[in-house]
């Protein structure tokens, strides 16, 4: 994890807490919203991301999660191009780390995320 969160702090610019907070909003929107089974690959892939997660209760789930997420990021110190960034660059981690394919699939079940990322 701490690999990714040195990534993010250098792409994005930010100090190495808020991009720690920022990729936990992103797997839990993720978590909330595609199918278990796909985020179990992803979160087995990556280490220390079960670590991030809060309780899953669907309340982010979806393209209004998506937007959720996003705003959720502004309010913590993101721009909207940082939020960008962030959220390009872990889902490309987690490429590297649990297969294209699994990250495409998980992209694919939540309807209108691909136009984002």
């Amino acid at each position: 994890m701490q690999e990714l969160i040195a990534r993010i702090s250098e792409k994005a610019g930010v100090d190495q807490e808020l991009a720690r907070k920022a990729i936990g909003i992103i797997f839990n929107f993720l978590n909330q919203s595609a199918p278990g089974d796909k985020m179990g690959l992803l979160l087995d892939a990556i280490p220390g991301a079960r670590d991030l997660l809060g309780p899953k209760d669907g309340a982010m789930a979806g393209i209004m999660g998506a937007m959720a997420a996003a705003n959720e990021m502004t309010e913590a110190g993101l721009d909207l191009e940082q939020v960008q960034q962030v959220s390009r660059e872990t889902l490309q981690y987690a490429r590297e780390k649990a297969g294209e394919e699994t990250v495409n699939d998980i992209v694919a079940s939540i309807p209108g995320l691909s136009q984002y990322v």
